[in-house]
């Protein structure tokens, strides 16, 4: 199983290197590609990809309920890739646009891969497991970022989607291969046993309501900052480089790679002294006004300040679902709250070109002060008892992990034991 693992997370990691080729750049690439400068319109063509995540992910969750999760990837990452191809021949705006979008909730299948992964560990391995994707996913954000900031700079922008392409192709070939290998039993994995048999509501409440509402928030605060992102540093910086952009935006992504090297080499020591998703936050709000400065070297030390909280932050939302859930709803409930954090990102994509068009491009990293600044009162109003509860132990956490199941009644009111 833990082979399985291993190829899943290396799946992920494709799937986030093609997914985010253009995202520090698509300001650049309407312009090169379509000759379009209205910074509205990247706001629009970001709220429109978040729309279309928001309605396919909770799609394929349910479809992932009748057909095994790798053979809707079989079948998704090619139309995808076809698709992506067609974008790199297509000199018609509008066509790009109903292409590109319609490949979007093709390619975002691929979340599907998230709670499958977590579903075939063990429950004490979750909080592991979700750092480990949530490097991967700042891994690809760096490669994809490096790779296509060469692209830009170099080639020719078009050529992103024939990378694109090849991404959902190999991820396509990787299904085929774990279907069909006997070194994997994909058909029907060892799940870890369950006793629960509640149905879940179509419409979230509980703890999924909670964590959807102040993870809606946040993204919408973090995404907020980051199509503009590149311009902005362009603006305040003496290098004029795509590429140096690129680095700089990922620079979250290496403090997220040693952030879970940290953790591993001082297991015992976080254990003992795990600060909380409220710390996190309040840091992140540290590193939001640092980041507002426009001096560049202050710049620099608030996305490696931002980089450590938003990690921090997000890996323990995400701990905290998986907690409270089973394996059997994960994919459900992981949906609903993506779908939550999506309309965040919709949101902050469908205001930020308004934003930086009337206020400028510092703009934006105030307001995502004031986001995050939401998120902290309103993760402490809805979790206040949990915060001033006595501290568990890990063994303690990893029991009550284990037997979330028998004790399902009372867990949605005691749901933030999170402390290492």
């Amino acid at each position: 199983m833990k082979n399985l693992r291993s190829f899943l997370i290396g799946m992920t990691m494709v799937a986030v290197v093609s997914d985010y080729l253009l995202h520090p750049f698509y300001p650049q690439f309407f312009e090169a590609r379509f000759g379009v400068t209205n910074p509205k319109v990247v706001g629009y063509y970001f709220a429109a990809i978040c729309f279309m995540v928001m309605i396919a992910f909770p799609f394929w969750a349910y479809v992932s309920k009748k057909v095994a999760e790798l053979q809707i990837l079989v079948y998704t990452q090619l139309v995808a890739g076809i698709l992506a191809l067609y974008c790199f021949w297509t000199t018609s705006y509008e066509n790009f646009w109903i292409a590109s979008l319609v490949m979007i909730c093709f390619k975002g299948s691929y979340l599907l891969v998230y709670p499958y992964i977590l579903k075939i560990i063990r429950p004490d391995q979750h909080t592991k497991t979700i750092g480990i994707l949530s490097v991967v996913v700042h891994l690809g954000g760096i490669l994809g970022a490096v790779i296509g900031g060469l692209v830009v700079d170099f080639i020719n922008p078009a050529y992103i989607f024939l990378v694109m392409a090849a991404g959902d192709f190999i991820q396509m070939l990787m299904s085929i291969y774990l279907l069909k290998s006997a070194r994997f039993n994909t058909a029907k994995p060892e799940v870890p046993e369950q006793t629960s048999t509640e149905k879940k509501p179509l419409i979230p409440n509980g703890f999924v309501l909670k964590i959807g509402l102040i993870t809606l928030v946040l993204y919408f605060s973090d995404f907020l900052i980051r199509p503009f992102f590149s311009r902005y540093w362009e603006a305040i910086s003496l290098y004029d480089s795509k590429l140096v952009s690129g680095f700089v935006y990922a620079i979250p992504g290496f403090v997220a790679v040693f952030a879970l090297w940290l953790s591993w080499k001082h297991t015992s020591a976080n254990d003992q002294k795990y600060r909380g998703i409220s710390i996190a936050l309040i840091v992140g709000m540290v590193g939001l006004f640092l980041q507002a400065s426009s001096i560049e070297a202050i710049v620099l030390l608030g996305r490696v300040v931002y980089g450590w909280a938003i990690f921090q932050g997000m890996v323990r939302f995400d701990a905290l679902l998986f907690q409270l859930s089973t394996p059997e709803s994960y994919a459900i409930d992981y949906s609903k709250i993506h779908f939550f954090q999506n309309l965040g990102v919709l949101l902050a994509s469908f205001s930020v070109g308004f934003i930086v068009d009337a206020q400028g491009l510092q703009m934006p990293f105030w307001l995502a002060l004031l986001g995050f600044g939401l998120s902290f009162t309103a993760y402490y109003w809805m979790f206040r008892a949990q915060m001033k509860s006595k501290k568990e132990t890990p063994s303690e956490q990893a029991n009550q992990s284990l037997n979330k199941s028998e004790n399902r009644s009372t867990q949605t009111e005691e749901p933030l034991a999170l402390s290492k």
